[in-house]
């Protein structure tokens, strides 16, 4: 079982440290504390575990140091910042292991660009050492990159060239979308195994700023300083994230019979702003995040999710309503980015859902966005049934990867007029088009059932496929295409031959011997 809980004292991997308005995250991998012992963490190479302590560490500046305006990022080895997912992990890894693991590392670079976006925490990579593959990646999530010219350090995407896989954190997607590198130098780069040095990695736009060695700290702490003036962070106290414990809010109940995990979240009991780990959104966002995480990585074979929430709706929009007029509040404003960041993993894991609103449901507001995540929604047609209800944090709070809300991803980007703050039975939220279906009393457990066996019958693959392209309508984002194209391709190259057979490049890499590929181009 993998847990994704951690802190500070039990990182492994990190150092973290702040100076005034700056943190700095060193990367300093323990080669003998990976996940599987079957493989060393050389070169500051990483693993999952590695990943799971650095997203522990960006909640920890995010909430409990307030006055962190800019982040470094660098490596606490010398001549080395990063040479990437560890290769040896990934040639031996499940598909389903590595996939999981490029999504979450994804995630995670994807939340630097959020906090940068969202919060005014604004970050810097410093390639202080040869800089390679997701190492790069995780440079390219910062809003600025500099490197060190000491005449031999390097950066480089050598996955296609060595690999024969493609980079698996966005490198490619950030590289022309992002840094606007010219395709015919991306094409170079990509496909130049020893990458380049500091100054030709300026002149093609592969990163902002180069010092020489005697110069680099001082250059990047001056960076960082500035960059910090662009942030409006306030200061002052923060919120110290302890930890989590047994769940209080989110119950899960899997059934290994139905293939099927049932979600149910507990509504608010007030709605206040209380400075505490313990206020309702916040530990709401933790708790699905932890649960999200644990089905993804931990219950492969539950293929559906089902949803459902246990409260009163009016608490909901009351919370909500102190959510929305407290918005420039740093702890809101975190809070609800951290919601964000949790609703968009639902977005993209490769899990059915369907939401089931029943008597006693409080699918409001914000816990209304778990409702139109879900691929279908089931709504008790009963008198004095269950009510739904929109507010204003529906209406663009909680953005999906497409920038657009779920409720303008719902309609097509053309919105209905629709009510908020306004308590809906089943009839018309079928009008309206809120749910999916609303079978009556007599037909309500048939339907359900038969829906949910029908779901568990059908081919995972396909599903999977399915759900991606009908979840994501609208415009293309550079996360879109990160999340759409990137893991479309890498998760058929990582079934093929050429990358994870007996002589592919996966699997042969570090022995001395040359892959073997299959020439045919499919």
């Amino acid at each position: 079982m993998i847990s994704f809980d951690t802190q500070p004292d039990r990182y492994n991997h990190w150092k973290l440290s702040f100076d005034g308005p700056v943190a700095t995250l060193a990367l300093d991998v323990a080669e003998d504390k990976g996940l599987d012992p079957a493989y060393k963490l050389k070169l500051n190479s990483y693993d999952l575990g590695v990943d799971i302590e650095l997203a522990d560490a960006l909640n920890r500046i995010r909430f409990e140091h307030p006055e962190v305006k800019a982040v470094v990022i660098t490596s606490g080895k010398s001549r080395m910042f990063c040479s990437g997912a560890n290769i040896y992990m990934l040639g031996h890894s499940s598909h389903a292991s590595k996939v999981n693991f490029c999504k979450f590392t994804n995630e995670t670079r994807n939340g630097i660009e959020d906090s940068s976006r969202q919060s005014g925490l604004k970050f810097i990579a410093a390639l202080n050492g040869t800089t390679a593959g997701g190492g790069y990646e995780l440079a390219l999530a910062c809003d600025e990159i500099a490197m060190i010219d000491d005449r031999s350090s390097t950066v480089s995407l050598p996955e296609v060239p060595l690999l024969g896989v493609l980079p698996g954190t966005g490198g490619l997607t950030r590289l022309v979308d992002k840094r606007k590198v010219r395709r015919d130098l991306a094409d170079v780069f990509c496909t130049t195994a020893e990458g380049v040095r500091a100054d030709r990695a300026k002149q093609w736009k592969l990163i902002d700023h180069v010092a020489k060695p005697q110069q680099f700290a001082e250059m990047v702490k001056a960076r960082a300083l500035e960059l910090a003036k662009q942030s409006d962070r306030p200061g002052g106290e923060g919120v110290l994230l302890k930890e989590l414990g047994s769940n209080r809010l989110i119950d899960v109940q899997i059934d290994s019979g139905t293939r099927t995990a049932t979600l149910t979240v507990k509504g608010p009991q007030d709605a206040k702003l209380e400075r505490s780990a313990d206020w309702y959104p916040l530990r709401l966002a933790r708790e699905l995040d932890r649960a999200v995480l644990d089905l993804r990585h931990n219950q492969l074979h539950i293929g559906l999710w089902i949803l459902k929430t246990q409260g009163d709706a009016k608490k909901v929009l009351e919370l909500d309503e102190l959510l929305n007029s407290n918005s420039s509040d740093w702890l809101v404003r975190e809070t609800v980015g951290y919601l964000r960041r949790v609703f968009s993993r639902f977005d993209v894991s490769s899990r059915s859902m369907f939401a089931v609103i029943e008597t006693g449901s409080c699918f409001a507001g914000t816990l209304m966005e778990l409702a139109l995540t879900a691929d279908r929604s089931y709504m008790l047609d009963v008198e004095d049934g269950p009510q739904i209800a929109l507010s204003a944090m529906n209406f663009g709070a909680y953005p999906m990867a497409n920038g657009l809300s779920r409720l303008e991803t719902r309609y097509g980007g053309e919105l209905p007029a629709l009510p908020k703050n306004e308590l809906m039975g089943s009839e018309k939220a079928m009008q309206l088009g809120l749910v999916t279906s609303t079978p009556d009393d007599i037909d309500w457990q048939d339907e359900v059932r038969i829906a949910i066996e029908e779901r568990a019958s059908m081919s995972p693959d396909a599903l999977t496929g399915m759900e991606a392209s009908l979840r994501f309508a609208g415009p293309e984002t550079m996360s879109t295409r990160v999340f759409g194209r990137l893991t479309a391709w890498q998760n058929w190259i990582f079934n093929r031959p050429n990358a994870v057979g007996e002589q592919g490049a996966l699997k042969v890499y570090g022995t001395g011997a040359k892959a073997k590929f299959n020439w045919e181009r499919v």
